[in-house]
């Protein structure tokens, strides 16, 4: 009977355990109130005043904290309680246990510098990234300026192209010409060679009658 009643009180207990675990904002709530009070604790060992200047200091810092809370705060759920941790390093730092609906937080000191290496982490890593990008940007910077490049090459080459084409139809037309020309003076040179020998033909007939002429001339007398 005492085993029966043991294991029905661990049992409820149990339930007790998984109804009252603790959800993220609880998490946050109590890592942020005991984030607080060492801050608020660290002003007062330093001995800074409760002026305007030291609110403005805490209320950066808090701030700071609790935007590493909202980035980088993981909750891991184990059915009867749960923790929270950031990721750093290559590795999971615990930063709060949930248990029967209270959250306990560790060392106040340690918190505070955990949260503020995962939000330092994040800046890093979100640092990386603009410089991916902006080398990114950069790179498709220069594949602009390559393409650009090779399509004046390709407009110039097409245009010396279009212009070697053009002058080799200039030099062909004025070869041709000049064929033509050449043709027209050989035939015209032709025709007066032949005109001249015509010409020589016929004085030396009327040469060679006139002295057959004076020839009979000569006979008779």
């Amino acid at each position: 009977m005492k085993k029966l009643l043991a294991l029905v009180a661990v049992l409820l207990v149990a339930l007790l355990m998984t109804q009252t675990v603790p959800d993220k904002q609880a998490h946050k709530e109590a890592m942020m109130k005991a984030i607080t009070e060492f801050v608020d604790a660290e002003a007062e060992d330093r001995g800074f005043g409760d002026n305007l200047l030291t609110n403005i200091g805490k209320g950066v810092i808090v701030k700071t904290a609790e935007v590493a809370l909202n980035t980088k705060l993981h909750v891991n759920n184990y059915y009867l309680f749960n923790t929270t941790s950031v990721h750093l390093k290559g590795k999971d730092q615990v930063l709060s246990l949930g248990l029967f609906g209270h959250v306990f937080t560790f060392d106040k000191e340690m918190l505070h510098e955990k949260l503020q290496e995962a939000l330092e982490a994040k800046e890093e890593a979100q640092a990386e990234k603009a410089e991916a990008k902006q080398s990114a940007r950069e790179l498709r910077k220069l594949q602009r300026e390559q393409k650009r490049r090779e399509k004046e090459l390709k407009r110039e080459q097409e245009r010396q192209e279009k212009e070697a084409k053009k002058e080799a139809k200039r030099r062909e037309k004025e070869a041709k010409r000049m064929a033509k020309e050449a043709e027209k003076e050989a035939k015209r040179v032709a025709k007066e060679a032949e005109k001249e020998a015509k010409r020589m033909a016929k004085e030396a007939e009327e040469e060679a009658k006139r002295v057959v002429r004076e020839a009979e001339k000569n006979a008779q007398r």
